[in-house]
């Protein structure tokens, strides 16, 4: 593959946003698909597509620990660098104000980009907390359906999107065993939907 064709197939996988927070995470550590998508706040499906993808284009690779989980490693790391060289043709009339007006845009855009960051992560920390109350309820009233956190984990995956029996396994660890006689019991308190290899909370996706 020339110099050219490789460089665009680069930019291709790094013109996703969220390719590039996978690339950045493996390069602190090796994880597991639950670990990217609780870290990234992405949906499960999301990061099994962007890993297969980037597995496929021999960027990152996986191994099985003693648990049967997977995890994911980086085999090649992408590195970039560009550089941004600007051209400004020079008149007579250019002067200091027109850098101190740029100056001030910068500062301004900046300030304001630092309060956006910061009541998101405002709304981010009550919303977490919220969820772990949702959590913590679910758990202590209806301990009937949910005996242990395998189940809410499941209930967890399918809120950020329907999965098949499989991507479930790779998402929450658990055998296709166990997990089928979980979806079996929430499938009978009309909690999760089938529509052929797809399981979906109800009322959250297809319904």
């Amino acid at each position: 593959m020339d110099d050219a064709a490789e460089v665009s197939r680069l930019l291709d996988i790094l013109g996703n946003r969220n390719r590039r927070r996978i690339i950045e995470l493996l390069r602190q550590k090796p994880c597991f698909v639950t670990e990217i998508s609780e870290t990234l706040m992405l949906s499960p499906k999301a990061v099994i597509d962007h890993l297969q993808l980037m597995e496929r284009e021999a960027i990152l690779s996986c191994q099985t620990d003693d648990r049967r989980r997977k995890y994911y490693y980086l085999v090649n790391d992408i590195l970039v660098d560009i550089s941004l060289k600007q051209t400004r043709v020079l008149t007579c009339e250019d002067d200091d104000d027109d850098e101190t007006d740029q100056v001030k845009n910068s500062v301004r855009m900046f300030g304001q980009m630092i309060k956006a960051h910061d009541m998101i992560l405002s709304n981010l920390e009550q919303i977490n907390h919220d969820i772990e109350i949702k959590i913590n309820d679910l758990a202590r009233n209806h301990k009937d359906l949910f005996t242990s956190d395998r189940e809410i984990s499941v209930i967890i995956a399918l809120s950020h999107d329907s999965l098949t029996l499989e991507e479930l396994e790779q998402v929450t660890d658990i055998s296709k065993k166990d997990l089928g006689e979980i979806l079996k019991r929430f499938e009978r308190r009309g909690i999760v939907g089938r529509t052929r290899d797809l399981y979906t909370l109800r009322g959250i996706h297809a319904e």
